[in-house]
């Protein structure tokens, strides 16, 4: 029991100091501990406590705002009355609107030449543009007024012409022959003496070709005329209506090309061995606005008709500025009367034909 004793027994308060004294027990203080509020702290240095209180109010720089007064800007008033209700159902007249766009075709059933021969033509006019408008001599605006006009062979041209006369001219090509294009030697149109922004009158231009025989063509039985008008310089191995500043009724197919080098727009049923074809264009100054869909910048452009007879009875035309399509259409520049026109007949194939540029052999007779 002794050395048990002497394990729990008392122990000094140092190593070494066996006279310490004992040591002794402290008891807590009575009552619960102080409530924070009412701690102090000492202060280094100082005998004095002192107590620390929070700042009146909310922290610095927290604000309370009030909601601006009325509705949000977008919200409409309580005033403003409904839109007016609008009946879809009820189909809107549409007499007034122009007609849509005649649709055009990729390629003609028959007579397509070459690509070869289509980037020839298309390199041409890039390198050769439309010749200005040529000032003719009195002596000269008689004569082709008078029909006294004549027509150039071109050189892809494959058979004979001949001038019956004055005015009048006679042609044959070869069966086979590749596609020509025959030109007047003078504007039958000229810009600076015809037009009707200049003489304040309506000016028409027309002549016709009376088609004796259709032969064999190429192969397939084709061969064909194609009436028209062009600005020069013209790639005179293309059928007008094919390149810029050209347009025509091609007798194959019966449609129409207006600078269209693909497959023209149904107009009218194919030309008719022994049947007289004749094509004209009016052109009148502009009674308004320009129409819908014509161009809209400068002047009023001059109002152009062209027409089509056969045996001399007037069966079919368009307005040059009729509403195109602006993805497919090509342009009608050189067409609107601020260029000279020539005639342009195109041949292909085996045929016989006469043509008259005077009023005196034709079938149709002006009103």
């Amino acid at each position: 029991m002794g050395l048990f004793k002497s394990l729990k027994g008392d122990h000094p308060k140092s190593i070494g100091d066996s006279n310490s004294q004992r040591c002794e027990d402290y008891a807590p203080p009575p009552g619960p501990p102080p409530p924070c509020s009412l701690r102090t702290h000492q202060l280094v240095g100082s005998s004095a406590s002192q107590e620390y209180q929070p700042p009146p109010g909310p922290p610095p720089g927290r604000e309370t705002f009030a909601p601006p007064s009325g509705p949000p800007p977008s919200h409409p008033k309580a005033s403003d009355s409904p839109p007016p209700y609008h009946d879809w159902t009820v189909i809107p007249d549409n007499s007034l609107l122009p007609p849509p766009p005649t649709l055009g075709h990729e390629d003609s059933p028959s007579g397509n030449a070459s690509s070869v021969d289509a980037d020839r033509a298309r390199d041409f006019c890039y390198r050769y543009p439309i010749m200005r408008p040529h000032q003719p001599t009195p002596e000269q605006h008689a004569s082709v007024q008078s029909g006294d006009v004549r027509l150039i062979k071109p050189r892809e041209y494959r058979g004979e012409l001949l001038m019956l006369h004055k005015g009048a001219w006679r042609g044959s090509t070869r069966s086979g022959s590749r596609d020509a294009c025959l030109l007047t030697s003078f504007p039958i149109y000229f810009a600076h003496a015809d037009s009707p922004m200049l003489t304040k009158i309506r000016k028409t231009i027309y002549y016709e070709v009376k088609i004796r025989s259709l032969g064999l063509g190429r192969g397939n039985n084709e061969s064909a005329i194609a009436l028209g008008y062009a600005g020069i310089p013209y790639p005179t191995w293309r059928m007008p209506g094919w390149q810029r500043a050209s347009l025509a009724v091609h007798g194959d197919d019966g449609r129409k090309y207006i600078n269209d080098p693909f497959g023209g727009k149904d107009f009218t049923s194919p030309y008719r061995e022994g049947s007289t074809i004749g094509i004209g264009m009016t052109f009148t100054i502009p009674d308004g606005p320009p129409e819908y869909g014509a161009p809209q910048e400068g002047n009023n452009p001059i109002k152009t008709e062209i027409f089509l007879t056969r045996d001399g009875r007037r069966v079919a035309g368009w307005d040059l500025h009729e509403q195109t399509d602006a993805e497919t259409d090509g342009p009608i520049d050189g067409l609107e009367g601020n260029y000279d026109l020539f005639g342009a007949i195109g041949v292909f194939g085996g045929v016989e034909f006469d043509v008259f540029f005077s009023n005196r052999d034709w079938l149709w007779r002006p009103s």
